[in-house]
């Protein structure tokens, strides 16, 4: 049995106690191997932890911020359904968004505003955000490529929400969790996390031992061979 209850309980003991390389190396002993967002994806500010539910965007190019006549009514729409996606957001949940090629910011000031507002936990998206310094002042957790302020109204719509995505080789289903920190972001499916976060605890407080060894002089390999954690 975990040792947490709710959400709540997890997300405060993995703030606490864990660290993406932990998190991962344990999905990696369980196969699971494929589960950190790509590099590029990066937390706009080191201390930043990011720990929540995936609430998962789906976007894609344009060429016009609004086109008439066209087959699909949600050319009609600046942002597509980007603003329902954000009103949509819970508690603890994370809006992270792909699909669309990276030559415009996809999250900003106003987002951060409306988020933070609904108890969203942090945002995630697979390129750029902008406004960086007003963000950066609310300190809410967003994890990009990097800074770029040209506008997306023009660039990119969302077409969906909800619905499962892949970023990189990772797919991501509405549920699962996200884990960030300075080392990058991983994604525990829903349907391993009690598994993923009990090893990983068991791994993290193993490693304080190892590491407690290696201070007092313990070779690496009669600490390895002692704890079996490296």
């Amino acid at each position: 049995m975990p040792i947490w209850q709710n959400d709540d309980e997890l997300f405060a003991i993995v703030k606490r106690e864990l660290f993406t390389s932990v998190v991962g190396d344990v999905m990696d002993k369980l196969k699971l191997f494929h589960q950190f967002l790509p590099p590029q994806i990066r937390s706009m500010h080191n201390d930043y932890i990011l720990i929540g539910r995936a609430m998962p965007v789906l976007s894609g190019d344009v060429f016009e911020e609004r086109v008439s006549g066209s087959a699909n009514k949600i050319m009609e729409k600046s942002f597509g359904l980007m603003l329902e996606a954000l009103d949509d957001l819970k508690p603890n949940e994370i809006y992270v968004n792909t699909g669309s090629s990276p030559r415009s910011a996809m999250w900003g000031e106003l987002m951060t505003t409306r988020a933070r507002k609904l108890g969203a936990a942090g945002a995630v998206v697979n390129g750029y955000t902008r406004d960086t310094r007003a963000v950066l002042r609310m300190e809410f957790p967003v994890f990009a490529f990097g800074s770029y302020g040209q506008d997306s109204a023009p660039r990119y719509k969302v077409y969906d929400y909800r619905v499962p995505i892949e970023i990189g080789q990772t797919r991501i289903d509405p549920g699962d969790i996200l884990f960030g920190d300075i080392d990058g972001v991983c994604v525990i499916p829903a349907r391993a996390e009690v598994e993923v976060f009990s090893l990983a605890l068991e791994k993290a407080r193993g490693e304080k031992l190892v590491k407690k060894d290696l201070e007092e002089g313990v070779s690496a390999v009669s600490a390895f061979t002692r704890h079996g954690i490296m």
